[in-house]
């Protein structure tokens, strides 16, 4: 598809910082750390089991000798020796989310974005919330919710509590991440899943003008037609998505009520969710498995259950999210009869939202429909 006519010209797009030479491990780095602290075992104990000697491990945590770069057969050993030890199986499955998300660090760190947007590593493949919720740990110093806190060990003295990145390393990252967005712009359609995805990564950047360049992105973008999918649509749910996060629920009740008013756009919408928290564990390669993929090729109760737990009034999507399990329901009619304790927790959450400001009139109406049909099965 060609580029759209209005895009801007490439040289008045934004400015990118000049590169400079990061860690390229941080965030596998740091959770190596977690794991072998909470075995526990020292650096000294850990290397002794290993065969190495503690400066390497020592630079496997520091990211200064990343493990990314380790020889898989080698990391395997590493993973199964951890596992002997007593490390958690799911904290060591989580390594290869932090390893994506020092590919993309190491990536934004080394430059400015190739005009061959192909090489970036946001436009090969559809990131997960688990992956992406990694990377925002890098940006935010937040754990990610498949991290529970107390996993954390309490840190003493200058020992980091995060693999937050320094604020030199951030700007770098953020001004890679706008220009990639804008090349995956004018790129047009071959360049959607760039631009989208780099898109929601930057609305975790809390510069002053962030929301300001996410609503120009927004008006550049072509809406999602009723019936007519197309790779903007999942661009128009994260840019709204985004804009939530940033203060503007508008876009996201726009969205809502054009992205998803026909079974098209409600499918490519489950499809999304199923794969975005996990549940559908396929790995896809672009944003069209959102309509070319059956919304039965994934378990419904255990989607279900995933976003029971993000009906929260204070959550800045919680309207989509309410949307997503009206709409799940209604595609999957036998689900309120499957579990009837997952109907219980679904219940006082309907419950808490029906009884708090935080919602749509669209929402609150749907959220009757299913407080409804949870009655029917009590």
């Amino acid at each position: 598809m060609a580029a759209h006519s209005d895009r801007p010209a490439l040289a008045t797009l934004t400015g990118s910082s000049p590169a400079v030479r990061p860690r390229e491990g941080t965030v596998t780095g740091h959770l190596f750390k977690v794991i072998r602290e909470r075995i526990p075992r020292t650096q000294q104990e850990l290397a002794e089991a290993l065969s190495v000697d503690k400066a390497t491990i020592q630079g496997w945590e520091s990211g200064r000798r990343p493990l990314t770069a380790t020889q898989a057969g080698k990391l395997r050993t590493v993973s199964r020796t951890l596992l002997r030890l007593g490390a958690s199986s799911h904290m060591l499955a989580l390594l290869n989310e932090a390893m994506d998300a020092d590919t993309v660090i190491a990536h934004a760190l080394a430059g400015p974005p190739a005009q061959d947007i192909a090489s970036h590593p946001l436009a090969n493949w559809v990131f997960t919330r688990s992956t992406t919720h990694m990377l925002a740990w890098a940006l935010t110093g937040t754990p990610p919710e498949a991290l529970p806190s107390a996993e954390l060990p309490r840190r003493r003295g200058p020992s980091p509590a995060s693999p937050l990145l320094p604020h030199t390393e951030l700007r770098a990252f953020y001004d890679h991440m706008r220009r990639a967005a804008e090349l995956g712009d004018h790129a047009g359609e071959s360049g959607a899943l760039l631009r989208r995805q780099a898109l929601y990564v930057c609305s975790y950047d809390d510069a002053a003008d962030t929301r300001d360049w996410l609503a120009d992105m927004r008006r550049r973008s072509r809406p999602p037609r009723a019936g007519q999918w197309t790779p903007h649509w999942a661009d128009t749910r994260s840019v709204a998505a985004s804009l939530t996060r940033h203060g503007d629920p508008d876009p996201l009740h726009a969205f809502i009520r054009q992205g998803m008013g026909d079974e098209t756009g409600e499918i490519a919408n489950l499809n999304y969710w199923a794969n975005w928290l996990g549940v559908d564990l396929t790995t896809h390669a672009n944003d069209t498995f959102m309509v070319e993929q059956s919304h039965t090729a994934w378990d419904g109760l255990a989607l279900l259950r995933r976003l029971t737990d993000r009906l929260a009034p204070n959550l800045a999507c919680i309207d989509l999210n309410a949307h997503t399990v009206w709409s799940l329901l209604a595609a999957r009619r036998g689900l309120l009869a499957a579990d009837p304790n997952l109907n219980r927790v679904l219940d006082e959450r309907v419950t808490t939202l029906l009884d708090s400001s935080t919602i749509s009139a669209q929402t609150r109406r749907e959220l009757e429909e299913v407080h409804y049909g949870l009655t029917l099965h009590t």
